[in-house]
């Protein structure tokens, strides 16, 4: 996987993606009048930028708001506040006829396609009623762009008839990006991709989506919790924490030389093949807190092992410490071995 699946460097040219300070909360309501009493937070105050042919990965534990993060850019989630820039055009302005023409630009790839298919419905129907949607093509039109799409990902015209039952985990997985592809999007969120596949699946569909975006000149948000697989596969890497952003970087520097504590953290527990001399693995101490009462100052404090004063009391910037390697943290670079 490692030599098929070599980063690039990083296109800091065109910008096709910009978020501004990004917030996501959802109300908790009680009492008999069911009324506002508090606010999961979700995603707060996440901004950042996304170059043309790039590949983001987004990490962090389960919770942390990666994949409401992913739904809020496709419009899956309402906003509650921030900006959200595609192409130089801020989208939430635009009205429900004008943002059909992102809907075919941005696309999203499931953890499981399975859930998104209908079971009674052939393959080939299912993926022709994109093309029914967006298109005014004729029926034998629809068919050959459907047969070609499925070849495109490594699938075979005799697929058109077939069930989603009577497919595997990965060929699935090849029908949803073949959806994805379609309408030929230039921005594509894939949310856990191939974390549900077998590690040999996973490589050929990785290898899949390189293939795409090299011929496509796509640019991927790649969210997971592999960190192996986001090491091979992501030129970026961005890590949140409780909704917030704590570290970005490129895969290089963020692996070599990761500035927040959290992130090392989270290295530190990355599966290794063979036994390395003076290796510990950081273990936090306590439970992610509460999004809904989250703790003062910094979000990580209560579970950091180089914690101060300052930390429980004043928030820390987002600041770059290092070129284009950022990071919110007091003491950023202090290692927490």
């Amino acid at each position: 996987m490692a030599a098929a699946l070599t980063s690039k460097k990083i296109n800091q040219g065109k910008i096709l993606l910009e978020l501004n300070g990004i917030k996501k909360y959802y109300p908790i309501r009680g009492g008999v009048l069911q009324r506002v009493q508090g606010n999961v937070k979700a995603v707060e105050n996440v901004s950042l930028q996304l170059y043309e042919g790039e590949s983001l990965g987004v990490v962090g534990e389960s919770g942390c708001g990666k994949s409401t993060l992913g739904k809020a850019i496709l419009g899956l989630e309402e906003l509650t506040d921030g900006k959200i820039t595609f192409k130089d055009t801020e989208i939430q302005s635009l009205k429900r006829r004008e943002k059909l023409k992102f809907v075919k630009e941005m696309q999203m790839i499931f953890q499981d396609p399975f859930a998104s298919l209908n079971p009674r419905q052939r393959i080939g129907h299912a993926l022709e009623e994109v093309f029914t949607m967006h298109t005014n093509m004729s029926s034998s039109e629809k068919k050959k762009a459907v047969i070609d799409l499925l070849e495109e990902v490594g699938l075979k015209e005799e697929h058109f008839e077939r069930y989603p039952h009577e497919f595997s985990g990965g060929q699935r997985q090849r029908i949803g990006i073949a959806r994805a592809i379609a309408l030929n999007p230039s921005f594509i969120i894939c949310d856990e991709a191939v974390s549900a596949l077998d590690v040999s699946v996973q490589a050929q569909v990785l290898k899949l989506l390189k293939t795409i975006q090299e011929k496509y000149q796509l640019s991927y948000l790649f969210i997971s919790h592999d960190l192996g697989v986001v090491r091979y596969f992501c030129d970026r890497v961005l890590v949140m924490y409780l909704g917030h952003t704590v570290e970005l970087g490129s895969v290089e520097d963020l692996f070599n030389q990761p500035l927040h504590p959290y992130t090392q953290a989270l290295l530190s527990a990355i599966p290794r093949p063979t036994v390395q001399k003076n290796r510990k693995r950081i273990r936090l101490q306590g439970d992610l807190p509460n999004p809904a009462d989250p703790p003062s100052g910094c979000p990580f404090h209560t579970r950091c092992p180089i914690a101060q004063d300052i930390c429980k009391q004043d928030k820390p910037a987002w600041k770059e410490h290092e070129s284009n390697h950022f990071a919110a943290c007091h003491f950023a670079g202090q290692s927490i071995i």
